[in-house]
């Protein structure tokens, strides 16, 4: 299974921000989405990712309050990013490695979406579920052997 795999599974519902937007602004897409992140983009290059580890650490930073800086002020400038054709387990490993639970996926420097833990452990547990369905019927189907004494 590869990341554009589960792509296509997930959809293409992306969101992102302006680095000159308040961060009270991406906060309230973050929330009223239910999302955790959104990726920046500025003249349609992404230049940094926005996750909820960096408005905790913000409100923890501000004694409690988002503030009115901007986005631009607490991203993370240089995401770790994915392609399309990356292998499904090389993404788990990496993203545990270094320790991510958001990644943008780009196919050259076009942004396709963005992959999440969530996303991913989902699918994996899916193409379990199947695999799981297709090894029960194949036992099911098995053909009786020969006797022995035959």
């Amino acid at each position: 299974m590869k990341v554009s795999d589960i792509l296509r599974i997930k959809g293409n519902a992306l969101y992102t921000v302006a680095p000159a937007s308040t961060l009270w602004s991406a906060v309230q897409v973050m929330a009223e989405k239910d999302i955790g992140s959104v990726v920046v983009m500025d003249h349609g290059e992404l230049v940094g990712m926005l996750t909820f580890r960096e408005v905790i650490n913000t409100i923890n930073a501000n004694g409690g309050k988002v503030g009115d800086g901007s986005v631009r002020q607490v991203m993370e400038g240089t995401p770790m990013t994915t392609t399309p054709e990356t292998d499904v387990n090389e993404l788990r490993r990496l993203m545990i490695e270094q320790h991510v639970r958001y990644l943008p996926v780009l196919e050259g420097r076009t942004l396709m979406g963005v992959i999440s833990f969530h996303d991913v452990a989902k699918a994996m547990l899916e193409e379990q579920g199947f695999e799981n369905r297709m090894l029960k019927a194949y036992i099911r189907d098995w053909p009786e052997q020969e006797s022995a004494s035959g």
